[in-house]
């Protein structure tokens, strides 16, 4: 994270546009927080979308605002997240979620720093740092023809990736402290210390669910812990995983005695569900986020596979 934070200190006072990258729960809204914090703009508080959680046909009002009777509902004029972010940063989470017609709007925004609020004809221009994110691969989205490949370059302009926190074991006892702190402080109670057996706990764990796995089982950890001072690997009741999936994956037939593709594709896929279901004693959401996949990818593979969906 410390090359992170390099990249942070270099850029965080520029206008450019950054795309954060990275598995779900790795952190990437922590390192817009970061961006923000360190920039001229962190006297105005950062405005935060998730683009997935918008409903479709609400995005473009929700985004750009929208004058009084644009649309049935529209009683009065409503600002959009644009102008609320005027000389601030903008956090668009989920970008990889966006339609293609708002993929082309936000372009437009991009090129022009200019937009119109939805039933108006009326220009305005804001002043805003955009920041996006998202947990898939955009590049794979735009081969697919459901991304914009001029967006894409128009957002990666500063690429950060966040990586998975079984990747970087060595940053988990200062997340954990950070988050004890954090937690005891909103709890208003003593601050409590993570015993070294705590934290080897903490780094044996392969977190599919990332920073944010992390920060909830500290939650949980300090409100077991009773009047304790100390935290002990006790205190965080999860069960151990392999910072991979476990063993190795059983060898298909070698090309020199002949074998059908797609059936060896399919019965090594079948057995990394498997797996991740098994290692996740049955937890489809947390079997998608070990496999990298959202749950819905995960139950569509299974019953593409015949597995119990």
């Amino acid at each position: 994270m410390l090359r992170t934070a390099e990249v942070i200190e270099r850029v965080a006072a520029r206008r450019a546009t950054v795309l954060i990258t990275g598995e779900t729960g790795s952190g990437k809204e922590m390192v817009a927080r970061a961006l923000h914090q360190a920039s001229p703009r962190a006297a105005y508080g950062m405005v935060v979308v998730n683009a997935a959680a918008l409903p479709e046909h609400l995005i473009e009002a929700e985004l750009f605002g929208h004058i009084k009777g644009a649309f049935t509902g529209a009683v009065q004029h409503r600002l959009g997240r644009f102008e609320q972010a005027h000389r601030s940063t903008l956090f668009l989470d989920e970008i990889g979620d966006l339609p293609l017609d708002m993929q082309t709007k936000l372009l437009r925004f991009l090129q022009e720093r200019e937009f119109q609020r939805v039933g108006s004809s009326d220009t305005l221009r804001v002043d805003v740092r955009l920041i996006a994110a998202t947990n898939v691969d955009l590049m794979k989205r735009v081969e697919e023809g459901k991304f914009r490949e001029d967006l894409y370059y128009r957002l990666n302009v500063v690429p950060i990736v966040t990586p998975p926190l079984r990747e970087r074991v060595e940053d988990i006892p200062l997340l954990a402290r950070h988050f004890v702190r954090k937690v005891c402080a909103l709890e208003q109670i003593p601050l409590r210390q993570l015993t070294p057996e705590a934290i080897a706990r903490l780094q044996e764990l392969a977190w599919p669910g990332n920073v944010r796995q992390l920060e909830n089982a500290i939650e949980m950890a300090v409100a077991l812990s009773g009047d304790r001072e100390e935290l002990t690997a006790a205190d965080f009741g999860l069960p151990v995983q392999a910072r991979s999936l476990p063993g190795p994956v059983r060898e298909a037939p070698s090309p020199e005695t002949g074998l059908d593709f797609e059936q060896t594709v399919s019965h090594l896929e079948r057995q990394l569900l498997e797996d991740a279901l098994r290692q996740t004693h049955g937890n489809k959401s947390a079997a998608a986020e070990l496999l990298g996949l959202k749950r819905t990818t995960l139950t569509a593979k299974l019953r593409a596979l015949g597995a119990a969906a």
